[in-house]
């Protein structure tokens, strides 16, 4: 099996910036998950939530990380930050890749997505809920997650030295 690394965290964790950096330093592949599910659906996240509400979304997300992590090609995944939420998709995980969570606190999260244009389960007081998913993800994204990267004070840049690092000996083991 070919190796895997799949960036999991927060809303505003800096995921795909990351997940960008790394993949074009090991010369992999980079796939961001909602980037696919906009571009296999045709709608955005935004649409997808207002027309099937977030469990069609995330049924959506399932299938695309499903597909990506099937392939034998190594690549880096940005999922989204609710793709741990589903138990398949944390058995998928555990089983085909290394994951790395991208952990940052609330008002970091908050200070990097604004007013949260563009993400629906920001809505209404962004701060607020962000603080809110986190107490409920974070023993979900410490559960799933091999490596753990404290962000908030690091450029992209950083995180990506670290990730390489830490992963180093567990991206040579087979799978």
């Amino acid at each position: 099996m070919a190796d895997r690394l799949v960036l999991v965290g927060m809303m505003g964790s800096g995921k795909t910036t990351v997940g960008r950096a790394l993949a074009g330093r090991l010369g992999w592949a980079f796939v961001d998950s909602d980037a696919l599910v906009e571009s296999s659906t045709g709608s955005t996240v935004a649409e997808l939530f207002a027309s099937g509400g977030e469990e069609a979304f995330r049924a959506e997300e399932s299938r695309v990380l499903a597909e990506v992590l099937a392939t034998t090609a190594p690549v880096v995944v940005a999922t989204g930050g609710g793709a741990v939420l589903a138990e398949g998709n944390r058995t998928l995980l555990a089983e085909s890749a290394v994951v790395i969570w991208l952990r940052a606190e609330p008002s970091t999260l908050a200070a990097r997505v604004g007013r949260g244009k563009g993400r629906p389960l920001l809505a209404g007081d962004p701060e607020a809920t962000l603080a809110d998913l986190d107490e409920l993800r974070r023993p979900i994204y410490d559960e799933v997650a091999q490596v753990v990267v404290d962000v908030d004070d690091l450029e992209p840049a950083m995180v990506a030295d670290r990730i390489l690092a830490a992963t180093a000996f567990a991206r040579s083991k087979p799978w």
